[in-house]
This record gives structure tokens, C-alpha cells and sequence, in this order.
């Protein structure tokens, strides 16, 4: 009778698998000893860790530029080109991401006024960081074991100085943004914490932002939604905007023009009573010429002027707010999670060096083999 190779190779594999537990029996407390100490690590980790809270809005953009720029605004969401053409530029919501990652939409962030538990009155991120915030503890003993070389460094590095621009007030040249120190540091610091993801097929965004406080991080959220609507609708309106403000002008232009033709008529009549003399109709003629030209002008920048109003508004783009900001009631990060962590980081600690001891003298042997054999 034949022997079924299968089961031998079922026995082999349970041998193993026995001597596996055995060898981690044998090592049991070398595995509860590396738990143990992680477990205190865990509980250390886990009292001091920072709370923080995070706040998620979803929004859908809407495109009010007729149905080819809808079309072609909904194709572009889910990574199509129609090879539509629009008399206005889109901006697609694919390039959100792009402006909530700007150094200039965070930098607004840090400096908008919040409320801080600590803080009485509401304070900007810039001013909390840098006057109420204090070194944790486990920052602290970050700075001066796995960070001491890095801390060592940055002291023996020479302070590099602020980086100031040439030129004086009446320089019209455009100038590079400029960052202090404390603002780059801040702008690290923010930038991991405000987060916008698109979704292609529903044609919705998800804006989350991560704080220290409750209110602090739904005020923030309201700020970084707030931003984000303006900028869209900046981006969307600029050209159409530009063309109100030229026709606004030049509107108030010919009605200061013909207002003041009005009023040489008036005096002209006046200071005439009735008794006009050759000179003075001639004059008033001219200007009565003058006014009918002013008023007709006048009257046709008037319809432009609403025209072009009509036009910012049908430009305006509209994002819809689906989940509205909500003030969070529990944290985001749990110290149960994080106890555990490091719980199981011990155990794999402890394994792993069981079966580093039961492994070594057989690695040990196979080097040693190896000259011999030369």
C-alpha cells in the first residue's frame, strides 16, 4: 500500500507549528517581559497624547455656465475631455486639492481669529502657537532621545537670518511672497491637518481639517470652507468682474459728463433771463449738443452696467453644502488604540527575539561552515 505523501507533509507542517509554540512557550518570559515594558510605554504614551477632533463637510460644486460647460464640467470630474469649448474658464473641482494645499489659503487659515479654551477672547493659530502653547511632556523626551541628534544640529548650525526684499514703497514691480520662521514652521504644522479629497464618480469633496479643540477645529472648518467657496468663486468670476469694474467706471464718468452739462444749461438759462444774446444761444446749443451725446452714452452704459452685473451673477458658482460643519463630540485619536499599540509592538518585540535566540547559533554554524568549505 502506497503512502499518501500529503499526509507527511500535513505531519511535517504540524511538527513545525508544535515546535514553533514550544519554542515561544519556552520564551514566554522574555515575551512578557518586552509586554510589560511596552505596556508602560503604551500608558505613558497613551496619558500624555494630545486629544484632537476632526471636522469633515461635504459640498458638491455647481457650474452655472449652460449645458455644455455642465457636460463638460462633470466629464472633466471623472477624468474625461469632451473637447468642449466655454466662453468661461472653468476650474475644475479636481483642482481643489490644489488650492486647500496653497500657501496662501493656509496662511489665511493661521491667521484667522478662533476660540481657544485657554483664551478668553478669539485668537489666530500664529498668536496661539506662539504665546499660550507650552512643550508637551512627550515632546520633551522626542527632543532629547530620538530627536537629540537632530537637536544637537540645529544648535551647532548657525541662525540663519530673515529673508527681506529689495525695493521701497514706490516699487510697483511684483514682489515674491515672504515667509518668517514662525510662519514656515506653522504652515508644517497646519498643512497634514486641512485635507480635501474629490470624489470622481459621485461628483462630491470632502474637506476635513484636524484641531487641538472642539470649536477651535468647527471654526477653522467654517474658515477653510468659506476660503475655498471664495476663491472658486474669485477664480470663476475674475474676467466678468474685471468687465463690471471697467464698465462702472466709465458708467460714472459719462454721468459725472452729462450731469455737468445739465448744470452749464442751468446756468447758462439763469444768468440769461430770458433775454438770451446771440453768444449765449449759440453756447447753449453747443452745450445742449454736448448733453444729448453725454445722456445717449449715458443711458447705453446703464443698460452695460446691468448687463454686466447679470453676467458676475450667472458666472457666480454655487457649492452646495451637503453635511454642514458640526461641532465634534469625541476625539479622533483613542488612547485605547494607542495602548494597544504599543501592547502589540512588545508582543511581536517579544516573539522576535525568541526566535532570534533559537535561530542564532544556526545562523552562527552556517557562517562558521563557510571558511571550512573554502
Amino acid at each position: 500500500m502506497e503512502e499518501n505523501p500529503n499526509i507527511d507533509n500535513y505531519q511535517d507542517e504540524g511538527i513545525d507549528i508544535l515546535a514553533l509554540v514550544k519554542q515561544l512557550w519556552a520564551g514566554r518570559k522574555t515575551i512578557i517581559i518586552c509586554t510589560v515594558i511596552f505596556m508602560a510605554l503604551g500608558f505613558v504614551a497613551a496619558l500624555t497624547m494630545k486629544r484632537t477632533y476632526t471636522v469633515s463637510t461635504i459640498m458638491v460644486p455647481q457650474m452655472n455656465s449652460g449645458k455644455s460647460s455642465s457636460l463638460s464640467s462633470l466629464a472633466s470630474l471623472a477624468g474625461f475631455d469632451l473637447g468642449m469649448t466655454n466662453t468661461t474658464a472653468d476650474l475644475s473641482p479636481l483642482a481643489y486639492p490644489k488650492i486647500v494645499s496653497s500657501t496662501p489659503y493656509q496662511l489665511e487659515l493661521i491667521y484667522t481669529p478662533v476660540h481657544y479654551e485657554k483664551v478668553d477672547h478669539p485668537v489666530s493659530m500664529y498668536t496661539y502657537f506662539k504665546e499660550y502653547t507650552k512643550p508637551s511632556v512627550m515632546g520633551v523626551i522626542k527632543k532629547y532621545t530620538i530627536g537629540l541628534p537632530f537637536t544637537l544640529l540645529g544648535m551647532l548650525q548657525k541662525e540663519k537670518p530673515e529673508v527681506t526684499l529689495p525695493g521701497g514703497e514706490g516699487d510697483s514691480l511684483p514682489k515674491p511672497l515672504v515667509l518668517s520662521k514662525d510662519e514656515d514652521k506653522l504652515l508644517k504644522v497646519i498643512a497634514p491637518k486641512v485635507n480635501l479629497a474629490v470624489d470622481k464618480k459621485e461628483g462630491y469633496i470632502t474637506l476635513s481639517v484636524t484641531g487641538s479643540e472642539p470649536i477651535q477645529t468647527a471654526e477653522l472648518a467654517m474658515k477653510a470652507q468659506q476660503l475655498l467657496s471664495d476663491e472658486v468663486v474669485r477664480f470663476r468670476t475674475d474676467k466678468s468682474q474685471r468687465e463690471l469694474d471697467y464698465i462702472q467706471a466709465r458708467y460714472n464718468e459719462i454721468k459725472q459728463e452729462a450731469e455737468s452739462y445739465q448744470t452749464m444749461m442751468a446756468t447758462i438759462s439763469d444768468r440769461s433771463q430770458n433775454m438770451l444774446t446771440s453768444k449765449s444761444r449759440i453756447e447753449m446749443e453747443r452745450i445742449r449738443s454736448k448733453y444729448t451725446v453725454a445722456n445717449t452714452v449715458y443711458a447705453e452704459m446703464a443698460k452695460q452696467l446691468e448687463q454686466a452685473k447679470m453676467q458676475v451673477k450667472k458666472d457666480t458658482p454655487v457649492i452646495t453644502v451637503i453635511q454642514p460643519v458640526t461641532v465634534p463630540m469625541k476625539p479622533s485619536n483613542s488612547r485605547a488604540k494607542t495602548l494597544f499599540v504599543w501592547v502589540f509592538m512588545g508582543i511581536l518585540l517579544g516573539c522576535g527575539l525568541v526566535f532570534g535566540k533559537g535561530y542564532w547559533p544556526k545562523v552562527k554554524e552556517m557562517f562558521a561552515a563557510k571558511p571550512e568549505e573554502e
